[in-house]
C-alpha cells in the first residue's frame, strides 16, 4: 500500500511462519528461507530511509527501482499466500452427507490433502529460489543507484493529547472567531424586534483550510435554539444531491431514518422536505457546496412561509456564494490571532510560552501559513516538543528554492506533515483515500481494515487492534484526521479535511499498479479483476452488483451502506468461497439476508462485521474460521451451534443466541472462558430462561476473560422487558 514499502513490511514474517516445524519444507530450503529473510531485513531497512525523502524529491532512477522492486514485493506475498492456503487442507466435510459417504469423502480428502500438501513444498522450493534471485538483482541495484546514502528520521507519539478536544473547542470557537462569527449572525438577524419575514440566505465564501465550517458551526450552535427545527448538512464534491436531501430530513427529525424514505427520487424527497419546512421556522447549514447545479436543486426545497427561516451555505466557489441574497467573506486569521493559534496548539497558552521559544522561526512559519488555521493547526502538530533547530531546519525547507515553492502554500505544508509521520503511519493515511469526502469513518471498522491489508505491524504485549488504535490517536495528534466524538464524549469516528483527502488521493495515484498478483489463467489475467487485493464499495445499489469470480486474491471485501430492492435471493456472493486470501468481510448497514455456507473455506478470514446488516442467522460454516479476531453482528444476528468450539482468537463478539437450546446455550457460556484474548463482549437474547446452570457458566466464564474491556449483555424476554447490563 506505501509508495516504497508495498508489501516488503509483509513478507518476513510470512518467510518466518514457513519455518514452523508444521509446514515440512524439503531439506535444505529452511536454510534458504532464513538467508531470504535476513536479506529483507536488511531491504526494509533501506526502504526505510528513501521513504523518508519526498516522492518528488527523488531520482527517476530510484523511483524505477522503488516501481520494480513493490510490483516484486507483491509477487512475493501472493506466492507466500498461496502456499499458505494450499497446505491448510479441504474444507470439513458437509454434516448433511451420509455416514458412510462422509467416511469416504474424508479419505478421498485426506488422500488428494497428501498429494496437495506435497505439490505445494515442491512448488515453494521453486518459489524461494526465484525469490532469491530477485533480492540479488535487488541488491546490484542498490549499490548501483547508491541508496545507502539517503539519510532517515522517525517519531511518533502514541496517545491522543488529552487537551485535544478542549483545545479544539478553544481554537476553534474563540480564537480570531468572535468578530466573524458576530459579523455573520448580524447578517441573519432580523430587523429590530420582528422575528417574522422572509427567508434569508446567506453564503459564505473563502479558500479551503480557513475556517468556513467552524465559523458556520458556531453561528449555528448559537442561534437554532430559537429556530423550531435544524439542520448541518455536509455536501462536499460529487456527492449524490439525493442523499444530501434525505440527510437534511433525518437532522430535522428522525422519522426520515425509516428505511421507506430511501427509495425516494429527487422529486419526492424535495416535496418531502418543502411540506415539512412549510410550517416550521428552520435554520438549516449547507456546509461545502462546490458546484451552482448541487446548489440550485438544494436551494428549491427551501420554502417561504413568512416566518423568518434562515439558511446559510458555504462554499470555496465565488459562483455559488453569488447566488444567495447576501455574502460573507470570510478573511485569514490576523497576525495576533495567527500566533496566538500557534502558541494554544503548542503550549496551551500564549503566557506558557518557553523563554526559549525561537520567535524569528516562528514569526517565518506564521508569515507561511498566511493566515489560514488549518496550515497553523497543522505546523502545530508538528513542531510541538521539536528542537530550535527543527524550527529553523523547517524554515530553510520553505526558502530552499525546492519544487515546494511553487505549491499552494497550505498544501506544502500539508505535504511536509505528510513526510513528517513515521512510514507506518503514512500507509494508514493514505488507506483513508478510498473514502468520499465528507464522510463520517468509524474507528473501529477502519482498524480492522488496517489489520486485514497487513498494515498494522506486531508489538508484543499489545494486541493488533489495540496497536492500531494507537495508530488511530497519532493520526488524530498529526492534524491530519479530524476527530469527532459520540454523543456520550469518546472520539469513535473521523473525517478526512478536504484539502488533506486531496494530498492523499494525489499520493495514491502513484499507487495505481501497485496491485501485481500472480498470473492465474490468461482470460484472469486481461480483467482487470484479476488484480485487484482491496474492493471497498460505498453507498452503491447493489440489486444487479455480483462478485465476480475473478476476485482470487482479494484481501479486504468491505460492501457498506448500499441498498436493494429486497435483502432477499441475493447471490452476489455466491462467488464468496473463492476469496481464499480474504482477511476482512463486512457488511456494514448493507440489505444482505444471509451468507453462503462456503463462508467456511475462508481459513484466513480475520474480521467478519454484520453491524447493521440483514444478515439473521449465521451459517454453520462460520464455525471452521479458526483465525477470526472480530466477528460482529446484530441485537439480532444469531450464533450458529457449536461457534465457540473452534473459533476461539476473537478479541471481540457480538451475537444473539436465542436460536440455541438450552444446553447449546450452557456450552456457548461455557465456551467463551475459552477466549482468552477477547476485549468487547456484547450477548443478546433470553439470558436468564436457562436458570442458575446457564448463569453460573456464564460467570465462570467471565472470571477467565482477564482482557475483557466491555461487557454487554442484554435480555429482550426478562419480564418482558429489554434488561440491559453493562
Amino acid at each position: 500500500m506505501d509508495l516504497v514499502m508495498g508489501a516488503m513490511g509483509n513478507i518476513a514474517p510470512k518467510l518466518l511462519q514457513l519455518l514452523r516445524d508444521e509446514y515440512k519444507l524439503q531439506k535444505g530450503l529452511k536454510e534458504k528461507v532464513q538467508s531470504v529473510s535476513d536479506e529483507l531485513v536488511h531491504v526494509n531497512a533501506l526502504l526505510r530511509k528513501v521513504a523518508e525523502v519526498s516522492w518528488d524529491q527523488l531520482d527517476e532512477q530510484v523511483k524505477i527501482w522503488l516501481d520494480q522492486l513493490r510490483e516484486k514485493s507483491y509477487e512475493m506475498e501472493d506466492i507466500l499466500d498461496t502456499f499458505l492456503v494450499r497446505v491448510e487442507g479441504p474444507v470439513p466435510s458437509d454434516k448433511k452427507d451420509g455416514k458412510l459417504k462422509c467416511k469416504l469423502k474424508k479419505k478421498m480428502d485426506s488422500l488428494f490433502s497428501l498429494f496437495s500438501k506435497a505439490k505445494a513444498r515442491h512448488d515453494i522450493a521453486g518459489a524461494i529460489e526465484d525469490i532469491m534471485k530477485q533480492l540479488k538483482e535487488v541488491d546490484e541495484r542498490r549499490a548501483r543507484y547508491k541508496l545507502d546514502d539517503v539519510v532517515a528520521k522517525a517519531a511518533a507519539t502514541s496517545r491522543i493529547d488529552p487537551r485535544l478536544v478542549a483545545m479544539n473547542i478553544e481554537v476553534n470557537k474563540l480564537i480570531g472567531i468572535e468578530k466573524s462569527s458576530g459579523e455573520l449572525s448580524n447578517m441573519l438577524s432580523p430587523v429590530g424586534n420582528d422575528s417574522t419575514g422572509k427567508i434569508k440566505i446567506v453564503s459564505v465564501v473563502g479558500v479551503g483550510g480557513l475556517g468556513k465550517t467552524t465559523l458556520a458551526q458556531a453561528v449555528y450552535d448559537k442561534l437554532n435554539p430559537t429556530f423550531d427545527c435544524k439542520a448541518f448538512v455536509p455536501v462536499g464534491r460529487d456527492r449524490d444531491v439525493k442523499i444530501v436531501l434525505r440527510y437534511i430530513l433525518i437532522d430535522l427529525d428522525e422519522k426520515y431514518m425509516d428505511v421507506k424514505y430511501n427509495i425516494l427520487d429527487e422529486r419526492k424527497l424535495i416535496k418531502e422536505l418543502q411540506n415539512f419546512l412549510r410550517s416550521n421556522r428552520y435554520f438549516i447549514v449547507i456546509d461545502d457546496v462546490w458546484s451552482t447545479e448541487t446548489w440550485n436543486i438544494i436551494r428549491t426545497a427551501f420554502v417561504e412561509n413568512d416566518s423568518g427561516s434562515r439558511v446559510i451555505v458555504t462554499t470555496r466557489k465565488r459562483e455559488v456564494a453569488s447566488m444567495a441574497e447576501e455574502v460573507y467573506y470570510l478573511q485569514p486569521l490576523s497576525d495576533d490571532d495567527s500566533k496566538m493559534l500557534l502558541y494554544t496548539r503548542l503550549y496551551g497558552g500564549e503566557d506558557k510560552c518557553p523563554l526559549n521559544h525561537p520567535a524569528e522561526a516562528s514569526e517565518k512559519i506564521l508569515k507561511k501559513c498566511g493566515g489560514v488555521p488549518l496550515a497553523v493547526i497543522t505546523m502545530a502538530s508538528m513542531l510541538v516538543g521539536k528542537s530550535r533547530e527543527d524550527w529553523y531546519d523547517m524554515c530553510k525547507s520553505f526558502y530552499g528554492g525546492n519544487e515546494g515553492q511553487q505549491i499552494h502554500d497550505t498544501e506544502w505544508i500539508l505535504s511536509l506533515s505528510y513526510y513528517d509521520l513515521p512510514l507506518y503511519l503514512r500507509t494508514c493515511l493514505l488507506y483513508l483515500s478510498v473514502y468520499p469526502e465528507d464522510y463520517l469513518i468509524e474507528k473501529d471498522p477502519l482498524i480492522w481494515k488496517w489489520i486485514a491489508e497487513g498494515l498494522v505491524e506486531i508489538k508484543t504485549g499489545t494486541s493488533l487492534f489495540q496497536r492500531g488504535e494507537e495508530y488511530f490517536n497519532q493520526l488524530i495528534n498529526s492534524s491530519l484526521i479530524q476527530a469527532v466524538e459520540s454523543s456520550d464524549g469518546v472520539i469513535d469516528s473521523c473525517r478526512v479535511h478536504d484539502m488533506v483527502l486531496d494530498l492523499i488521493r494525489d499520493l495514491s495515484k502513484k499507487l495505481a499498479h501497485h496491485n501485481r498478483p500472480m498470473k492465474q489463467t490468461q482470460e484472469d489475467d486481461d480483467m482487470g479483476t484479476a488484480k485487484v487485493r482491496s474492493l471497498v464499495v460505498l453507498g452503491c445499489k447493489l440489486d444487479s452488483w455480483f462478485l465476480h469470480p475473478s476476485f482470487k486474491l482479494l484481501r479486504v471485501l468491505a460492501i457498506e451502506e448500499c441498498s436493494r430492492a429486497s435483502a432477499e435471493d441475493w447471490q452476489g456472493l455466491r462467488h464468496l468461497g473463492n476469496l481464499l486470501h480474504l482477511r476482512y468481510l463486512g457488511l456494514r448497514e448493507t440489505r444482505i439476508s444471509e451468507l453462503p455456507e462456503e463462508i467456511g473455506k475462508l481459513k484466513f478470514l480475520q474480521i467478519l462485521d454484520l453491524e447493521r446488516s440483514g444478515v439473521r442467522l449465521l451459517p454453520s460454516g462460520v464455525c471452521q474460521l479458526t483465525q477470526l479476531l472480530c466477528l460482529r453482528g446484530n441485537h439480532f444476528t444469531k450464533a450458529p451451534d457449536g461457534l465457540l468450539k473452534k473459533v476461539t482468537s476473537l478479541e471481540e463478539l457480538r451475537l444473539n443466541i436465542d436460536n440455541l437450546d438450552d444446553e447449546s446455550k450452557r456450552q456457548f457460556m461455557k465456551d467463551l472462558g475459552n477466549l482468552s484474548q477477547v476485549r468487547v463482549l456484547s450477548i443478546y437474547g433470553e439470558l436468564r430462561g436457562g436458570g442458575m446452570a446457564l448463569q453460573s457458566e456464564l460467570v465462570q466464564s467471565l472470571d477467565n476473560l482477564h482482557k475483557l474491556q466491555h461487557l454487554r449483555l442484554v435480555d429482550y424476554n426478562f419480564d418482558g422487558e429489554d434488561d440491559t447490563c453493562k
